[in-house]
């Protein structure tokens, strides 16, 4: 992809974020729409956030688990990039307006001391983990219907990003099993999605794994500093106003987000 192109592209789903409009689909009508064009797209989309006063602080998994691949009919991992002011604090409130058509989802988040690049083990990412909580990310596509599209399209926007909670720190984890842990998040007190850790690539650490890896094909690296979303241990839930949304995973403290108009 020319990279006039790849610019255009990126300004055009930066508007349609800003203005909270959605498009068509790109890959419907454009030839030979390779992942790293996507990549490219992602990456000069964040430029521009940047330019905005935007700083990026973290980064995201997505499809980590089988039923979210399953509601999206997509079938492998991707990433994305996070900002500061993508963040809604914990027991905030997350507001509709100007928004397409956001859902939740539930997720574990790691706290980078230590750069990872490249092949990493499973010990070298938790001797770099400082510390891990619970988080709810809140996605928006900026597509029409917000399903059944290409990874090519999902990537290039930033993979549906939109909105954030982390919870609770917890700094000592080393006796938490992360391969097994309950996970509930509730609407307005009652159980919306109920999963399980293992279903972040059969283990969150994993997704971490893969984000290095994945990372490294673009010559990037996952930065000290930063934090990381290791993917959704169920599908995505649809958001409404009046709702308030929780999550129980379980030896973590527990989080919750208000939606308002």
């Amino acid at each position: 992809m020319e990279d006039h192109q790849i610019k255009e592209i990126a300004s055009t789903l930066h508007g349609a974020r800003k203005a909270g409009q959605s498009l068509k689909q790109f890959s419907a009508h454009l030839k030979n729409f390779k992942r790293e064009d996507a990549y490219s797209i992602q990456e000069e989309g964040m430029r521009l956030r940047e330019l905005d006063g935007e700083k990026i602080i973290g980064l995201k998994m997505g499809l980590t688990s089988e039923g979210k691949r399953k509601q999206m009919n997509l079938d492998s991992p991707l990433y994305g990039v996070l900002t500061d002011t993508m963040q809604i604090q914990n027991e905030g409130t997350y507001t509709l307006k100007g928004s397409i058509h956001p859902k939740i989802e539930p997720e574990i988040a790691f706290y980078i001391n230590k750069e990872l690049r490249g092949t990493v083990t499973r010990e070298e990412v938790l001797s770099s983990c400082e510390a891990i909580c619970p988080a709810l990310e809140i996605l928006d596509s900026r597509y029409d219907g917000f399903k059944y599209f290409s990874m090519e399209d999902v990537i290039s926007d930033n993979s549906s990003s939109s909105y954030y909670i982390l919870g609770p720190k917890t700094s000592d984890f080393s006796k938490i099993n992360l391969k097994n842990l309950s996970m509930k998040m509730k609407i307005n007190g009652v159980i919306a999605e109920e999963g399980n850790s293992k279903a972040i690539s059969d283990d969150p650490v994993i997704s971490i794994i893969q984000l290095a890896e994945l990372l490294n094909q673009r010559g990037q690296s996952i930065p000290a500093g930063t934090f990381v979303l290791a993917g959704a241990a169920t599908a995505a839930v649809a958001l409404e106003e009046g709702m308030e949304v929780s999550l129980e995973v379980e030896q973590l403290q527990d989080m919750k987000v208000s939606i308002s108009k």
